[in-house]
């Protein structure tokens, strides 16, 4: 856990306390959190996560004094229910819940009441993750019904563009929730695919958004 302002989204800028959660169950090759999956064994001593009760992490979150919460991973989805119990206890303390997902596990009716905002991210070919893992129509379709996802891709080129647009027909994305990230991990990657997605952007309507983390702290943890 940490505090730090979001870097992306919709909520980009937002002072938030941040809840990350262990595993994964893709495997991005670009992914800037594989310490959260890549030889993370929790029969070992010398792993970065540790469990946390419910109580424990209603404390945590409530000590920094700031009322926006990311949950990320990882893939938090893969904890929704056993995360629910707390994030309701936040909820009624007046914190905002935003859950950051690659979009392949449905959420239940209890995650979507309380959760305020769902910034899900459908992996492209570009994460050289199989079709049948990345993107899977049932969750989509959930979350889009939900009225509470906003639906953010990593571009690194025109082909994902295209790709991107594929999808929205494929999935039945809303348009006018759709955003663009540009893929990278260092400033000048960021800068040089931002400037030309921000055109993009311009011409089919999609919403940019920045990495602030890259751009303002590099590519470490706990920013």
């Amino acid at each position: 856990m940490f505090f730090s302002v979001q870097g992306e989204g919709v909520n980009a800028g937002t002072p938030s306390v941040f809840l990350r959660t262990y595993f994964c169950n893709l495997t991005c090759t670009w992914c800037d959190t594989k310490y959260t999956w890549l030889n993370q064994d929790a029969a070992r001593a010398d792993v970065d996560y540790h469990p946390m009760g419910a109580d424990e992490v209603f404390e945590k979150v409530m000590s920094y004094g700031c009322r926006h919460l990311v949950l990320t991973g990882g893939e938090p989805m893969l904890h929704q229910r056993a995360l629910a119990p707390v994030l309701s206890a936040l909820k009624d303390a007046g914190v905002s819940v935003e859950v950051e997902t690659n979009g392949t596990i449905e959420p239940t009716a209890e995650l979507i009441r309380l959760v305020d905002c769902f910034n899900v991210s459908p992996k492209t070919s570009n994460s050289l993750v199989d079709r049948r893992l990345r993107l899977r129509r049932g969750a989509l379709e959930a979350f889009a019904r939900s009225g509470k996802a906003w639906f953010k891709f990593v571009v690194a080129d025109s082909r994902d563009v295209d790709e991107v647009e594929g999808l929205i027909t494929a999935y039945g994305l809303p348009r006018g929730r759709i955003m663009l990230m540009p893929e990278g991990t260092d400033v000048d990657a960021m800068l040089a695919r931002g400037r030309w997605l921000v055109d993009v952007c311009k011409e089919k309507g999609f919403r940019f958004t920045p990495r602030l983390q890259i751009l303002l702290f590099g590519n470490r943890r706990g920013t």
